[in-house]
């Protein structure tokens, strides 16, 4: 998958998109140890991600997606990431409907 799909750079994250062959799409993440020390700064990430893709999930459902973090931040930085996220899903389906909080 790494190969094919759509990419969206951001400055710290990366998300590629290939059209799924399903009913829904998956999703995956690759958060490296050397890219976030502490497990439970990736295991927030994560959480904060996944919550980007819920509130995204019907535009999305035709892509199986890998958000992948691509350089080193601080455990300060989380919040930026999560909105870097939602950015490049809304690129990735611009008619995905933003569920209000």
């Amino acid at each position: 998958m790494f190969r094919s799909g759509r990419r969206f750079e951001g400055s710290r994250l990366q998300i590629l998109a290939v059209p799924t062959s399903g009913a829904t799409g998956r999703v995956g993440y690759v958060i490296g140890k050397k890219l976030l020390g502490r497990a439970v700064d990736r295991n927030r990430l994560k959480r904060m991600l996944r919550e980007a893709i819920r509130g995204r999930r019907p535009a999305i459902n035709a892509f199986d997606i890998i958000l992948r973090l691509r350089q080193p931040c601080p455990a300060a930085e989380l919040n930026g990431i999560a909105t870097e996220a939602g950015a490049l899903l809304d690129a990735l389906a611009p008619s995905a409907p933003k569920t209000p909080r």
